[in-house]
Protein backbone atom coordinates (compact mmCIF):
# COMPACT_ATOMS: atom_id res chain seq x y z
CA UNK A 1 0.00 0.00 0.00
CA UNK A 2 1.32 3.05 -1.37
CA UNK A 3 1.33 6.46 0.63
CA UNK A 4 -1.46 8.76 0.03
CA UNK A 5 -1.24 11.92 -1.98
CA UNK A 6 -3.63 14.95 -0.21
CA UNK A 7 -4.93 16.43 -2.21
CA UNK A 8 -7.95 18.64 -0.88
CA UNK A 9 -9.10 20.88 -3.76
CA UNK A 10 -12.80 21.69 -4.84
CA UNK A 11 -13.79 19.58 -8.19
CA UNK A 12 -16.54 19.81 -10.38
CA UNK A 13 -18.74 16.39 -10.66
CA UNK A 14 -20.93 14.71 -12.86
CA UNK A 15 -23.61 12.81 -12.20
CA UNK A 16 -25.19 9.73 -13.98
CA UNK A 17 -28.34 9.64 -12.32
CA UNK A 18 -29.49 12.95 -9.65
CA UNK A 19 -30.30 12.07 -6.02
CA UNK A 20 -33.46 11.93 -4.28
CA UNK A 21 -32.04 14.55 -2.15
CA UNK A 22 -30.06 16.99 -2.74
CA UNK A 23 -27.79 17.03 0.22
CA UNK A 24 -27.42 13.19 0.07
CA UNK A 25 -25.73 12.66 -3.36
CA UNK A 26 -24.90 9.30 -4.59
CA UNK A 27 -21.57 8.37 -6.12
CA UNK A 28 -20.88 10.52 -9.46
CA UNK A 29 -20.24 9.17 -12.59
CA UNK A 30 -16.91 11.53 -12.95
CA UNK A 31 -15.42 14.64 -12.17
CA UNK A 32 -12.80 17.33 -13.54
CA UNK A 33 -9.83 18.14 -11.51
CA UNK A 34 -7.27 21.04 -13.04
CA UNK A 35 -8.78 21.04 -16.46
CA UNK A 36 -8.58 16.99 -16.85
CA UNK A 37 -11.46 15.16 -16.94
CA UNK A 38 -12.02 11.54 -14.90
CA UNK A 39 -14.05 8.89 -15.34
CA UNK A 40 -14.81 6.65 -12.44
CA UNK A 41 -15.34 2.99 -13.18
CA UNK A 42 -16.21 1.58 -9.95
CA UNK A 43 -17.27 2.76 -6.49
CA UNK A 44 -14.69 1.07 -4.25
CA UNK A 45 -15.91 2.09 -1.05
CA UNK A 46 -18.66 4.81 0.46
CA UNK A 47 -19.28 6.02 3.92
CA UNK A 48 -20.34 9.35 5.91
CA UNK A 49 -19.59 11.27 8.22
CA UNK A 50 -21.94 13.42 10.39
CA UNK A 51 -19.87 14.99 12.93
CA UNK A 52 -20.33 18.85 13.61
CA UNK A 53 -17.13 20.64 13.30
CA UNK A 54 -15.74 23.98 14.60
CA UNK A 55 -18.61 26.07 16.31
CA UNK A 56 -21.67 23.40 15.19
CA UNK A 57 -19.97 21.16 17.66
CA UNK A 58 -21.32 23.09 20.12
CA UNK A 59 -24.54 24.44 19.24
CA UNK A 60 -26.90 21.00 19.81
CA UNK A 61 -28.07 19.61 23.01
CA UNK A 62 -26.54 16.12 23.54
CA UNK A 63 -29.22 13.68 23.50
CA UNK A 64 -29.50 15.41 19.74
CA UNK A 65 -25.83 15.27 19.03
CA UNK A 66 -26.45 11.23 19.01
CA UNK A 67 -29.50 11.15 16.69
CA UNK A 68 -27.86 13.65 14.09
CA UNK A 69 -24.18 12.16 14.04
CA UNK A 70 -25.99 9.17 12.85
CA UNK A 71 -28.51 10.27 10.37
CA UNK A 72 -27.36 14.54 9.65
CA UNK A 73 -28.87 17.28 10.22
CA UNK A 74 -29.03 20.44 7.80
CA UNK A 75 -25.81 21.60 6.12
CA UNK A 76 -23.77 19.68 8.48
CA UNK A 77 -21.49 16.27 7.31
CA UNK A 78 -19.98 14.63 4.51
CA UNK A 79 -20.59 11.79 1.94
CA UNK A 80 -17.39 9.88 0.91
CA UNK A 81 -16.46 8.08 -2.03
CA UNK A 82 -13.38 5.84 -2.75
CA UNK A 83 -13.58 5.82 -6.56
CA UNK A 84 -11.22 3.64 -9.55
CA UNK A 85 -10.77 5.78 -12.85
CA UNK A 86 -10.66 5.10 -16.00
CA UNK A 87 -6.84 5.25 -15.92
CA UNK A 88 -6.59 2.78 -13.04
CA UNK A 89 -6.18 5.61 -10.43
CA UNK A 90 -7.99 5.43 -7.16
CA UNK A 91 -9.04 8.81 -5.30
CA UNK A 92 -11.18 9.93 -2.62
CA UNK A 93 -13.70 12.46 -2.89
CA UNK A 94 -16.64 13.86 -0.38
CA UNK A 95 -19.40 15.72 -0.72
CA UNK A 96 -19.31 18.81 2.04
CA UNK A 97 -22.97 19.50 3.05
CA UNK A 98 -22.31 23.00 4.49
CA UNK A 99 -23.81 25.59 2.76
CA UNK A 100 -20.90 28.34 0.94
CA UNK A 101 -22.86 31.35 2.73
CA UNK A 102 -26.59 32.46 2.73
CA UNK A 103 -26.85 32.97 -0.73
CA UNK A 104 -25.05 29.95 -1.75
CA UNK A 105 -26.66 27.08 0.41
CA UNK A 106 -25.47 24.28 -1.36
CA UNK A 107 -22.55 21.99 -0.35
CA UNK A 108 -19.54 20.98 -2.59
CA UNK A 109 -17.57 18.91 -3.83
CA UNK A 110 -13.49 18.15 -2.81
CA UNK A 111 -11.23 15.53 -4.00
CA UNK A 112 -9.34 14.15 -0.96
CA UNK A 113 -6.31 12.26 -1.73
CA UNK A 114 -5.22 9.86 -4.47
CA UNK A 115 -4.32 6.46 -3.36
CA UNK A 116 -1.49 4.41 -5.06
CA UNK A 117 -1.53 0.45 -4.81
CA UNK A 118 -5.02 0.51 -3.40
CA UNK A 119 -7.58 -1.75 -3.41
Amino acid sequence: MGTPRFISEQIEVTLGEQPALEKKPVCPAGFRWRGETFAIIELLKEWHDYSRRGRMAHNMKTAHTEAAERHGSWGVGRHYYRVRTERERVFELYYDRSPRNVTDRKGAWYLFRELEGEE
